[in-house]
């Protein structure tokens, strides 16, 4: 609903390439976050958090690591904005270049150190009242991350294009000076055994993800332009929300059950390298596998919630039909569905290339759970239009 009052303001109007940022943005703080969440509740699980000293440690290498990322994917994201909305318009506009690359690089920053220290909070508190960090962190950090980074993004954006005019100056100081720290974090994140290796390899995983989000934003660009498709822009961010909560928590769960029997490349029974089947992923004795079948009979009623309140605030333009609502929730199931069979698949096998699934598989999953999302809602909306499912009005 929030993208919806956005479209109305002067800056997502007359630079519409922040609409571009949107889901990069999101994505990198959901996939940055979720990592960090499923680091520090494997940290914790297994006994590495357990002394002040090793908590301090965990802590701000951490944090040092997430402010590294956060500052040069939000700079990328910002190259990708701009060239993505440069390219199909043929129009280049330097104060808007330096525009979005300060709005986007600060979002990052300020999002990042907030997320980061609520993520702590939480797994600290979790571990204390006896709970499982895996089961409540990860969708903490994903669903607090997309309030967060919007809110930022769009005032961040909207303070920044009214100095535009007046003050110049701001946009590429602002730019500078969150740049001009990145040496600071980056001395801190190699100071800490526990977190150099990512600084060095992590950067994989979060570039091609922003990348994908990107281009899923791109998509959105088009899409919300479209009466066709107008109702996605309501739909998308819940679909995406939701699958991607799920199969984090999922994928934070089959981490920290291999952490327990040994470290990543470790040949060990509970690692196989084969792809498994179906069956063994959601109907077997193992712990996993029941963890797959609740969440993922978690997805109904999940989403009902989610339209029953899009339903009820008059948002989405698209009305809630028995046969919508049946396509919009086959296309959730199916999304689910394959997000939990990929990252039975996936973390097992970068486990079994010594390659920490805590570090490496959540962007994966997250930026695959918005491709999919988005392309089976957009598939849903294309056959409910094409049988006759058509809102007067969508668009509106």
């Amino acid at each position: 609903l929030f993208v919806l009052i956005l479209q109305h303001w002067d800056v997502f109007k007359y630079v519409t390439e922040v609409f571009i940022l949107v889901p990069a943005l999101l994505g990198l703080k959901g996939n940055l976050e979720m990592t960090l969440a499923s680091r520090l509740s494997t940290a914790a699980n297994i006994g590495q958090m357990d002394t002040p000293k090793e908590l301090w440690r965990m802590i701000t290498g951490n944090m040092a690591l997430i402010q590294v990322q956060a500052t040069v994917v939000g700079f990328l994201a910002s190259i990708a904005a701009v060239i993505f909305g440069w390219i199909p318009d043929g129009h280049f506009s330097i104060d808007h270049a330096v525009l979005l690359c300060a709005s986007s690089v600060a979002t990052a920053f300020i999002a990042s150190l907030v997320l980061g220290m609520i993520m702590i909070g939480v797994i600290i508190g979790s571990r204390k009242m006896g709970i499982n960090p895996d089961n409540v962190a990860t969708p903490i950090a994903a669903s607090l991350g997309d309030l967060i980074t919007l809110a930022l993004l769009s005032g961040i954006s909207w303070g920044l294009y009214k100095e535009l005019e007046s003050k110049a100056y701001v946009n590429p100081l602002v730019c500078a000076f969150f740049i001009a720290l990145l040496p600071i974090w980056v001395i801190i994140a190699k100071k800490n055994a526990a977190t150099r290796e990512v600084l060095y390899s992590g950067w994989e995983p979060v570039i091609i993800a922003m990348a994908i989000s990107s281009v899923g934003g791109l998509i959105l660009d088009r899409t919300v332009s479209d009466p066709n498709f107008a109702g996605m822009a309501v739909f998308t961010p819940v679909i995406n929300g939701v699958g991607g909560n799920l199969v984090a928590v999922q994928a934070s769960r089959i981490s920290t059950y291999l952490h327990m029997s040994g470290m990543p490349g470790e040949s060990s029974e509970t690692a196989p390298r084969k792809c498994p089947s179906p069956c063994s992923t959601f109907f077997s004795s193992d712990v996993n596998s029941r963890s797959a079948r609740v969440l993922f009979l978690l997805v109904v009623p999940g989403h009902l919630v989610f339209l029953y309140t899009i339903s009820s605030m008059q948002g989405g333009h698209t009305t809630l039909t028995l046969i919508f609502i049946v396509f919009y929730m086959t296309a959730a199931l199916l999304q689910v569905l394959i997000l939990l069979y990929i990252a039975d698949w996936m973390v097992h096998w970068m486990w079994g290339r010594d390659l920490d699934p805590d570090n490496f598989s959540i962007p994966y999953l997250t930026a695959l759970g918005d491709l999919i999302g988005t392309g089976l809602l957009a598939l849903s909306f294309h056959v409910l239009w094409l049988i006759g499912d058509r809102d007067s009005d969508v668009g509106d």
